[in-house]
């Protein structure tokens, strides 16, 4: 039986992982899909290019679906994430020479989020000049976990610190001659910036937030609304791929395909990093971080309608989008679990039951309810011990608007 083709744009991160292992593994043809997989240079292309039909599915920054459907792009077009590419993979790293002013101000080196932003925070009042930070995308989760992390540490972004956009790729040379100051990436550009460019991760996403998505399938609603035999077929393969990714035997061949020309072009070695949590986070010191990318386990490819929600909080937050009941349910269509629960139901894996959680309020494990048994979550604290309780987002947005 031939096999159906599909176009797949991504970007060489390791978060592009499952996308991948789908394809290399075959996990793709057993459930009848060709993907022919086209690496794209920035966010920007991914998101026009997926807009205009290009592409019939692509790795996607968790918020961009929202943005599309929000009309926050230059070609609104109603996007939706029927599976998230797994949990964590980003962190923020800065120069060698901020990083020793940061330790100069206290920072502990250990990549915990709080003391790390209070050495900053003092870093920052102390500086004859504004800092610059750089994201990959304006509407991306490393744009609002920056945003969260320096607010959350007395440093209002815009007014006391620049933020400015560059593809992935760019950011440890721009870091390297001194254009930027610092940036929030996914792997394998801040084990690259370390490795090449004498930089230092002050933190990483594990610990501004736990467990919380970054990257997903998205694709146009109109194509998936023609196809729903597709978009189940490439969920199942997804997830299989997610759960060959999870195996640690399995870390090495992941990586040896990662780093092929074709996806990284890098070191297996630096793509390893990532995959066990094991990082060299510069100045010879190597830190395990636990969870540092979840690729399966806790429903890491659960398409949560409540953290669409809390994506969509941060653009109201920073001015990006109107609060209204009629925003807030677009932001939250745009995350499909009842597409992702049908498509697992041939399979009998335990989904979860609910569409919504609160985050934050777990420091250990917890047990969820599932669609067959339960299944366990990690822990998923915000790093200043706020709580995301999607049924009190009126008021939560409030909570979060930016220090004058």
């Amino acid at each position: 039986m031939p096999l159906t083709h599909l176009t797949a744009g991504f970007l060489p991160l390791l978060d592009s992982a499952l996308l991948v292992l789908a394809h290399e593994k075959g996990f793709a043809a057993t459930e009848g899909l060709e993907l022919h997989l086209v690496r794209e240079t920035s966010w920007a292309n991914i998101r026009d290019r997926a807009a205009i039909g290009h592409f019939d599915i692509a790795q996607m920054l968790a918020p961009m679906p929202l943005a599309a459907s929000l009309g926050l792009t230059p070609i609104a077009t109603p996007m939706i994430a029927p599976i998230v590419l797994g949990l964590g993979n980003n962190a923020i790293t800065v120069s060698a020479e901020l990083w020793h002013a940061m330790a100069d101000q206290g920072a502990p080196g250990d990549l915990a989020a709080g003391p790390a932003g209070a050495a900053l925070a003092r870093v920052v009042a102390a500086s004859p000049r504004k800092l610059r930070f750089c994201v990959v995308h304006q509407t991306s989760s490393h744009n609002y976990e920056l945003r969260y992390w320096l607010a959350a540490s007395g440093i209002v972004p815009d007014r006391d610190i620049e933020i400015v956009v560059l593809p992935p790729p760019l950011l440890p040379d721009a870091l390297g001659t001194g254009g930027i100051d610092g940036y929030c990436v996914g792997e394998p550009w801040n084990s690259i910036g370390v490795a090449t460019r004498g930089a230092h991760i002050a933190t990483v996403k594990a610990s501004i937030w736990q467990s919380s998505p970054d990257k997903v399938i998205g694709m146009r609603a109109s194509w998936a609304d023609r196809h729903p035999d597709l978009v189940a077929a490439l969920i199942r393969a997804i997830y299989r791929a997610g759960i060959w990714c999870a195996d640690p035997a399995n870390h090495p061949e992941a990586a040896r395909i990662m780093s092929a020309p074709a996806y990284l072009d890098t070191a297996s070695a630096i793509v390893a990093r990532a995959l066990t949590g094991r990082l060299d986070i510069g100045g010879g010191v190597t830190s395990q971080v636990r969870d540092y990318f979840i690729p399966h386990a806790g429903a890491a490819n659960f398409p949560w309608k409540s953290h669409a929600l809390w994506y969509y909080s941060q653009m109201v937050r920073w001015g990006e989008v109107t609060q209204g009941s009629a925003n807030a349910t677009t932001a939250a269509a745009t995350f499909r679990p009842d597409l992702y629960r049908t498509a697992l139901a041939p399979l009998g894996m335990p989904v979860p039951s609910a569409d919504f959680k609160t985050d934050g309020a777990h420091a250990t494990p917890s047990i969820i309810a599932a669609t067959t048994g339960s299944l366990t979550m990690g822990p998923d604290l915000f790093f200043d011990g706020a709580i995301f309780d999607p049924d009190a987002l009126e008021s939560y947005i409030a909570t979060q608007r930016p220090t004058a």
